[in-house]
């Protein structure tokens, strides 16, 4: 079943950020009525089962991460409405029913249609869109399975394929803290050097750290250094969320253990590796680290980014270290920071040179306490849209009109949750 008309609960919610942004910020109001509608509208698949299957726009596949980020916003609503509640714990089953299918993938097919990258030397199956591993496509749907329960009290999330998903994140990330003992390889034949692994599949070499490995960053291009530190970031957080569930609701003593030792180990891990010099001698995070003396300093536009570290619930947005790498990857010293005639900020090697991301200007807004910068991105934002009241993946900063992807529904909705932060109107993510 797919959405014809936007839900009652979901107008009543777009006509109150209507009514705020409307004396001030009219435009905001317009970008925001079209983006929160757009997700539902566009993207929702809900199945007989109790399951929903979210399109990441416009790809015929579910992403773990996009579909989580998609959703988000809407849990101020879950608190209210029992229907956006059962759709939003569809996700998480749906998402859960994947990572059970192979915890290694980080895009799934509607059915098992067999679509998708399936000629990658790989173990694909039908239901598999792609295969490239990222940690955060593990992250993500126990993110929100533990934010709705937050937010509104609900557990049917927390099924059998909740439990034996968590399992299997729990033992793939400490294997991957030593990936020799990996079973995971991937290959593409392609001219796009990002879209592969070296080295036979396994990528470049790593030495142990404490952290866990990855293939490949949120923005599905290959890490140079196996160590994304962002991501390793995020992983602490949701380790935090799966050890408070299962002390305070499913009281399992081993679980909890599990978590909160391979925490402990991955913080070790970024603190001894991860913390770098900057070209003013300032103590930054590393984008990636390999264990073995090499490192990048930069960031992607994809969540999580360095700059999303205290959104994601890693520290606070005044943490010395964050403000350091902060002021870092909004300079020059960020191979991808770009600035031009309209805007400027964070871009991606995913992405055409001088191409900033609605994306990461979100992130930047949402990680300030400066509410007069808030503003600031979210006028840039609008005035950049080319017109479309929609966000994109990417902009020129010099021709906002020139943009990639029509409409991206990842970014249409961190654009909304600037909006609804703007007005104080926030999800939390840390846990207890």
């Amino acid at each position: 079943m797919a959405y014809t008309e936007v839900p009652a609960s979901v107008q009543e919610f777009m006509n109150k950020m209507s009514a705020l942004c409307e004396k001030d910020h009219p435009r905001w109001a317009e970008n925001f009525k079209a983006g929160f509608a757009n997700t539902l509208l566009t993207t929702v698949r809900r199945y007989d089962d109790g399951t929903t299957f979210l399109l990441t726009g416009d790809i015929p596949a579910m992403w773990l991460r996009d579909s989580t980020a998609q959703f988000r916003p809407y849990l101020v609503i879950a608190k209210e409405d029992e229907d956006i509640r059962s759709m939003i714990s569809g996700l998480v089953k749906r998402q859960f029913r994947y990572i059970n299918m192979d915890p290694y993938a980080n895009a799934f097919n509607e059915e098992a249609n067999g679509k998708g990258h399936q000629t990658d030397d790989t173990e694909m199956t039908p239901w598999t869109w792609e295969r490239k591993y990222e940690i955060d496509s593990l992250c993500y749907p126990v993110q929100l399975s533990y934010l709705l329960y937050k937010q509104t009290g609900d557990t049917s999330q927390f099924n059998e394929d909740f439990h034996e998903g968590v399992k299997k994140i729990l033992h793939l990330w400490k294997v991957e803290q030593n990936h020799d003992n990996s079973p995971y390889n991937f290959e593409r034949e392609t001219w796009r050097k990002e879209d592969t692994l070296t080295h036979s599949g396994k990528g470049t070499p790593v030495a142990e750290t404490g952290m866990t490995w990855s293939g490949f960053r949120p923005s599905d291009d290959a890490c140079i250094y196996g160590y994304l530190v962002p991501s390793n970031m995020f992983a602490t957080v949701v380790l935090g969320y799966i050890a408070e569930l299962y002390s305070t609701l499913f009281d399992d003593a081993d679980i909890v253990t599990q978590a909160k030792e391979l925490k402990a180990q991955i913080e070790t891990g970024i603190k001894k590796f991860a913390v770098v010099p900057n070209k003013a001698s300032e103590d930054v995070f590393a984008y990636e680290v390999d264990g073995l003396g090499g490192y990048s300093i930069m960031d992607d536009s994809n969540v999580p980014s360095l700059m999303a570290a205290p959104y994601l619930g890693y520290c606070d947005k005044e943490d010395p270290t964050y403000l350091a790498t902060r002021k870092t990857l909004l300079s020059k010293e960020n191979p991808y920071f770009y600035e031009g005639k309209f805007a400027k900020g964070i871009g991606s090697s995913h992405t055409p040179e001088n191409y900033v991301w609605p994306i990461a200007l979100s992130i930047e807004g949402l990680t300030t306490n400066d509410k007069s910068e808030k503003e600031r991105i979210l006028n840039l934002l609008v005035d950049c849209d080319g017109g479309t009241n929609l966000m994109h993946e990417g902009f020129d900063v010099n021709d906002p009109n020139q943009f990639t992807r029509d409409w991206f529904s990842w970014a249409n909705m961190m654009f909304c949750e600037l909006v609804m932060d703007f007005y104080d109107i926030r999800i939390d993510a840390h846990y207890n």
